[in-house]
């Protein structure tokens, strides 16, 4: 399943059935689990743990060291989950000693072409990172976030989950749950609402949802006052309570 022009260096760990192509390179501290397959000139440095069933196509770079001038060889980490989709070009590093060391990526992940994933990221499950998207160091990805081709997104901003980003958006602030997003720079455009239908939420939830947008967004109120509000609804609705930790959880402001 290796193929003899790859170079897989001793202390690897690579499951029996893993796929390697030809000129593709595997470092001594990479694990690797089953199902995966390495295409053509992929560099995958480490310490890095990938899981099983991942696909990463040709001429990406897995677990380089990062960008960080403060970086000063430190044995970060990158670990990457099941089934992820990488696809050509992608630049994913590990992580920095001024944060927790390690940059995480989920599950069930589309990174299309040429996209980048910096030092210290997390991205969570089930996210969809169009062509040529950059994740500048210490950002935070929630689940099923969508981010359109050439977005960009500032350092240690956090997205919530079921965010859309249109194409080309510039992210400074941080993105609540469930918004939609849009513009250089980044300006909110309401619910997600078709991809929350996609995604089995019910009507009544999805009322609630957009009525909590208009009390964060329509009634200019601060995140402080809105939050009581928000709680309230998330006694009746369940739903509500990733847009509260959203908020909550906010370190930049949240776009406006």
């Amino acid at each position: 399943m290796i193929h003899p022009q790859a170079i897989v260096e001793p202390g690897a760990k690579l499951a029996e059935d893993v796929e390697v192509g030809p000129w593709s390179y595997i470092g001594a501290d990479v694990e690797i689990g089953a199902g995966t397959c390495i295409g053509p000139h992929v560099v995958i440095k480490g310490p890095t743990v990938i899981g099983e069933g991942n696909r990463i196509f040709q001429f990406a770079s897995v677990g380089e060291e990062c960008q960080d001038k403060k970086y000063n060889g430190e044995p970060t980490r990158l670990v990457i989950g099941d089934r992820n989709v990488i696809r050509e070009g992608c630049t994913i590093h590990r992580g920095t000693i001024q944060d927790e060391g390690i940059t995480r990526i989920g599950s069930d992940n589309l990174l299309m072409a040429y996209v980048h994933v910096a030092h210290d990221c997390v991205v969570g499950d089930h996210c969809i990172l169009a062509n040529s998207t950059a994740l500048a160091g210490h950002v935070k990805l929630g689940d099923y976030a969508i981010l359109g081709g050439f977005t960009a997104v500032h350092q240690f901003c956090q997205i919530g989950p079921h965010v859309m980003c249109g194409a080309g958006t510039v992210v400074l602030k941080d993105i609540p749950a469930y918004v939609m997003a849009n513009g250089n720079t980044a300006e909110p455009h309401g619910i997600n609402m078709e991809g929350l239908r996609r995604r089995g939420f019910s009507p009544e939830s999805l009322r609630t949802l957009r009525q909590a947008y208009k009390i964060i967004y329509r009634k200019n109120l601060t995140v402080a006052e809105a939050l009581p509000q928000l709680q309230q609804m998330a006694a009746t609705d369940p739903a509500v309570q990733p847009l509260i930790d959203s908020l909550s959880n906010s370190t930049r402001g949240i776009i406006r």
